[in-house]
């Protein structure tokens, strides 16, 4: 892993293959390797010709975590994507994110359309629009003193997932009871950049895709079958729907 500074904070970063740059940004709890290398899309995207650059946000893996909310905000992690790019002198990239990488997607189009020629947010949807009811939930599982405190189920796994990861837990707590605020719709409505929103059919965290999109101009949907929120990630429908779009 590299590093590099944004925002006063000491970011990792890798960088996979050669060719058209994208951007990748793993989702909550997670890292880059989990989210990208062993679901296959690295290999995936190298092997259609683009260079792969993927970092551990803010918070996240071997990224400096901070303990405050307002350094979880989505546009200060999308200042995180944009300053990499301009870290490695890369102009214009194309950018994926999933779940709360799909957040950071959207607010990095909004506020540098001209840094992204397409953007992919997947696993999001309608409940982007309205914030999450449960965070308090997710939080109190995560300050939870061990596994067995956690009454709710929903909660449960943010917290696995977290620890599974190695994941400072004080620092998810922060992020996210920020990132689970509505999301600004007239952030979405300022989106001039190609936008495909991907996402499982059994995706009940994300909600309805086609809401979402219905917000962005001319953005595309395409529906994972038979998925749900872990498990539409590496699948080779969305895949496949991606790399088609990237070919627009």
């Amino acid at each position: 892993m590299e590093f590099f500074r944004s925002d006063g904070l000491d970011l990792a970063y890798e960088v996979a293959g050669e060719g058209r740059p994208i951007m990748l940004v793993h989702g909550f709890a997670s890292t880059h390797r989990v989210n990208w290398i062993d679901t296959g899309w690295v290999q995936t995207l190298n092997k259609a010709g683009f260079m792969v650059v993927m970092a551990d946000g803010r918070g996240h893996g071997q990224s400096a975590a901070p303990h405050d909310h307002e350094s979880y905000a989505l546009d200060r992690m999308a200042g995180d994507v944009v300053r990499l790019m301009d870290h490695l002198a890369i102009p214009q990239a194309d950018l994926m994110g999933y779940s709360m990488g799909g957040m950071v997607s959207l607010m990095a189009a909004s506020l540098t359309p001209e840094r992204f020629s397409h953007v992919i947010g997947a696993g999001i949807g309608e409940t982007l629009l309205r914030g999450e009811r449960h965070a308090d939930a997710i939080v109190a599982a995560l300050q939870a003193p061990d596994l067995r405190s956690v009454a709710n189920n929903g909660a449960r796994v943010y917290r696995v997932f977290a620890d599974m990861n190695r994941q400072d837990r004080v620092a998810m707590a922060f992020c996210i009871e920020k990132i689970l605020e509505p999301f600004p719709l007239a952030s979405l409505a300022a989106i001039d950049v190609p936008v495909l929103i991907a996402t499982g059919d059994k995706d009940v965290n994300a909600g309805d895709p086609h809401v979402l999109a219905a917000r962005i101009p001319g953005a595309k949907v395409a529906v994972i079958p038979g998925r749900d929120h872990m498990k539409a990630v590496g699948d080779k429908v969305y895949k496949a729907a991606a790399l088609d779009f990237l070919a627009e």
